[in-house]
């Protein structure tokens, strides 16, 4: 659950990985039903998680009342910009009837799937499959082990979630109330942005099973404001793809839409247009010289050229094209296209359209 603008200032040092609100959830949910079976709280908790690990956690909270306990840990982000870091998972465990099976319910602050095509049917609570099935791993190997049955109710809660939500994309998704419970390793990786692209996955699946078969992705606000009026498609169809454009790619070459509009500013879409698919500016940077070389095949004199190969930024090029009225913005979009399309590899349909920073159309490629 990355935040768009603490992803850009990535710490120069060695990073501190974390570990996902999923890893929390079941180190909670293992400590509360614990406690229900023996009468004590294991503190710290450890787990196993997916791939080996066992991590320790310390509890916050720790409540036995009858045939209901609850077991809080406070999420640990490493060095990773996630706007749950800090957050207090809480999970009760309740016993249920024999036969009843283990069951899951979203507390205050954890949302509901409210559209079709997430990995959870509509109504479900947002705890995804991997954090479900590490707490009912947990949950079968207590009851396994104490000769009981495992006929529990997990609630998951994150006091203060919903107002984290808004920082996240869950509402676009169709999933309202709060925050989901994520992870599917149970460690968090910093600055990988797994959550982020996690979302523009998810947000296509919703677009897909909502039979929309235009989407658009965008690298920004300004682009994605900008690209809503050019196509008049939907929330539900747009993406915010931010810097990971492969990332889209790659996944709608597996899970195809019939047209994509790609929507970026002049710098970002430079970038693409020059074969790079990771748009962030500490993976790729804009080769002035072949956008000065591109402005010199539309015709520019050659001391414009001369002067774009000097240039700092793409919006400065940008500016000597418009200077000379020359369509550059068209010649990158048109090869942007062309990057698009033969990472795609598919049969959907490529626009692309390039904005200023003030959402002005700039450049467009059908």
């Amino acid at each position: 659950m990355t935040d768009r603008q603490t992803a850009e200032r990535r710490p120069k040092k060695a990073l501190k990985r974390g570990w996902t609100t999923g890893a929390c959830a079941t180190a909670a949910a293992t400590a509360a039903y614990q406690a229900l079976i023996t009468g004590d709280f294991p503190d710290p908790v450890t787990i196993t998680l997916p791939k080996g690990e066992e991590p320790a956690f310390a509890l916050k909270r720790a409540e036995l009342e009858g045939e209901h306990a609850t077991a809080s840990i406070i999420k640990d982000a490493g060095d990773d910009p996630d706007v749950t870091h800090g957050a207090e998972i809480v999970v009760t465990v309740a016993l249920g009837k024999k036969g009843e099976g283990i069951r899951f319910h979203a507390g205050p602050g954890v949302g509901r799937v409210t559209r079709p095509g997430l990995a959870l049917a509509v109504g479900e609570p947002a705890i995804n499959p991997g954090p479900r099935a590490m707490m009912e791993g947990v949950i079968k190997d207590l009851a396994r082990r104490h000769g009981r049955s495992p006929d529990v109710a997990i609630t998951v809660s994150v006091p203060g979630g919903e107002q984290l939500a808004k920082r996240t994309m869950n509402g676009r998704l169709g999933i309202e109330g709060g925050l989901s419970i994520l992870g599917t390793t149970g460690v968090v990786i910093p600055y990988s942005c797994a959550s982020w692209i996690h979302s523009i996955h998810r947000g296509i699946d919703v677009a897909r099973a909502g039979g929309h078969h235009h989407v658009a992705a965008a690298t920004g606000a300004t682009s994605e404001a900008a690209v809503r009026e050019l196509t008049g498609l939907p929330e539900v169809a747009l993406i915010d793809m931010g810097d990971f454009v492969g990332g889209l790619l790659k996944y709608l070459r597996k899970h195809p839409v019939e047209r994509l509009t790609l929507a970026g500013g002049f710098g970002k879409m430079a970038k693409l247009a020059q074969g790079h698919v990771d748009l962030h500016s500490s993976r790729s940077r804009v080769d002035m010289k072949a956008l000065a070389d591109m402005l010199g095949s539309l015709g520019a004199p050659p001391a414009a050229v001369a002067t774009a190969r000097k240039a700092n930024t793409a919006a400065e090029v940008l500016g000597i094209a418009e200077q000379h009225g020359l369509a550059l913005g068209d010649l990158v979009a048109r090869q942007a296209r062309e990057t698009a399309l033969a990472t795609l590899a598919g049969d959907t349909a490529v626009e692309v359209a390039v904005f200023d920073r003030e959402g002005g159309l700039v450049g467009h490629a059908l």
